[in-house]
C-alpha cells in the first residue's frame, strides 16, 4: 500500500487444511501420489505466513464405521478401502504439520461419508461454518488432500456460505490429473479463486 492509500478496514481470514493426514499419502490406505509432498509444502507455508491468518483449521477423516463409504470391493467413486480409520496414527495430522497447532480441529464421518469439512465438528461439537462465522471470518484459503475430493467439497461450501474463498493450488494434489482437471473447472464455475501460494501471500 502506497502511502497516499488510506488504509482499510482489517478482514478476517482463515486457512482451511484439509484431511492433510498419512492416510492419504503415499504408504497410506489411500494414498495420493504427492501427497507427503503437499503436506510439507503446506506445513513450510503455515510457518512463513501463519500471521496473515485469523484462525487456522484442520479438518482429518476420522472414520469408526462409515458404511458403504467402506467396500472390500471399492469402485472408487462412491466406495473405497477403508482409511482415516478413527484412532489410528495413519487418521492423525500428517508429522510435516506437527508444529502447526490449529486453532481449531474438526473430524468428520465417524458413521457416514463425508468430504467436506463443513460436515465436521470439533471437540465441543461446533460446526466449522459456526466457528468461522463467531470468529467473523469472510475469506478462507483452502489446502490439503485430495484436490479433487475433499478439498473441492469443503471450497465449495464455503464459497456457498458467502465466504470469498480461494483454493491455493500448490497446496493440494488431486487423485489423478484428469480428475484434478474437472475439479478445477467446477472451482471456477462456481467463483472460487484458484491461485498460488505464492500470489496468496501477496495479497
Amino acid at each position: 500500500m502506497s502511502e497516499s492509500e488510506s488504509p482499510t478496514a482489517h478482514v478476517a481470514r482463515a486457512l482451511i487444511v484439509v484431511d492433510v493426514q498419512p492416510t492419504f499419502c503415499e504408504g497410506g490406505e489411500l494414498g495420493v501420489e504427492g501427497g507427503n509432498a503437499v503436506a510439507e509444502r503446506i506445513g513450510d507455508f503455515a510457518r512463513s505466513h501463519r500471521d496473515r491468518y485469523d484462525v487456522v483449521v484442520t479438518t482429518q477423516d476420522w472414520h469408526v464405521d462409515p458404511g458403504e463409504h467402506w467396500s472390500p470391493s471399492p469402485d472408487f467413486v462412491d466406495t473405497w478401502p477403508p482409511h482415516g480409520i478413527a484412532g489410528t496414527p495413519n487418521a492423525e495430522l500428517h508429522p510435516a504439520l506437527a508444529d502447526l497447532a490449529p486453532d481449531v480441529s474438526f473430524k468428520k464421518g465417524e458413521f457416514e461419508a463425508a468430504y467436506s469439512g463443513f460436515e465436521g465438528v470439533d471437540t465441543q461439537g461446533r460446526a466449522l461454518a459456526d466457528v468461522l462465522r463467531d470468529a467473523g471470518v469472510r475469506e478462507v484459503d483452502v489446502v490439503g488432500i485430495a484436490e479433487s475430493h475433499c478439498v473441492r467439497a469443503t471450497a465449495l461450501d464455503a464459497h456457498a456460505l458467502g465466504l470469498t474463498t480461494r483454493v491455493l493450488t500448490d497446496l493440494t494434489v488431486p487423485v489423478t490429473p484428469e480428475l484434478g482437471a474437472q475439479a478445477r473447472a467446477e472451482l471456477q464455475a462456481a467463483g472460487v479463486d484458484l491461485v498460488t501460494s505464492e500470489d496468496a501471500a501477496r495479497r
